[in-house]
């Protein structure tokens, strides 16, 4: 997988305006902040098909941006192995993109981080099953092993069930269609 910086991604943007740039974001992440003339292009619905009818081919440079880098290196295993020979994840993400002081389009979503979302649902099942296994029954715990094991696994495999889970809820949904041609 190849990788670009978001200063050296600016750079190409500056010479070649029609560089192709895909958020892969949820919709609500991408209203709160986006990299100005970036795709909306949700990883939990992303085909590589859409690229075709936007006028990529799979020679085309694609920039692949998510909040810091993790689904967009998803995105671009996916896309490479459509044949898109051109992904480029960007470093860091949108998180790294700001951090440079690059411009950023800002909407008025309020909805908390993807990452914080399932940080609190974790903690909130673990703690459930504590209570529970404390006042109820025993066999409670392992509601609480579970979560821990998922936690684990989702660290040492990067992939994570409740974030997936928990990106298709209704309120990471709202803000808009996610097409290609949304900037």
């Amino acid at each position: 997988m190849k990788t670009i910086t978001p200063t050296e991604l600016n750079e190409v943007r500056a010479k070649d305006p029609s560089a192709v740039l895909i958020d892969v974001r949820t919709p609500v992440e991408h209203s709160q902040a986006h990299v100005p003339g970036v795709h909306l292009m949700p990883l939990d619905r992303l085909e590589p098909s859409a690229l075709e009818a936007a006028g990529c081919g799979k020679d085309t440079a694609v920039y692949i941006l998510c909040q810091s880098g993790g689904r967009a290196a998803k995105a671009a295993a996916k896309l490479e192995a459509a044949g898109y020979g051109g992904c480029r994840v960007v470093e860091g993400g949108t998180a790294a993109w700001m951090a440079a002081g690059l411009p950023v389009n800002r909407g008025s979503s309020r909805v908390i981080s993807l990452e914080r979302q399932v940080r609190i649902a974790a903690g909130a099942i673990v703690f459930g099953g504590v209570l529970l296994a404390q006042f109820v029954n025993p066999a409670f715990i392992w509601l609480s092993g579970f979560v821990g094991a998922g936690l684990v696994f989702a660290g040492v495999t990067d992939w994570c069930g409740m974030g997936m889970l928990i990106a298709k809820m209704p309120w990471n949904q709202r803000a808009g269609n996610a097409a290609c041609a949304t900037k």
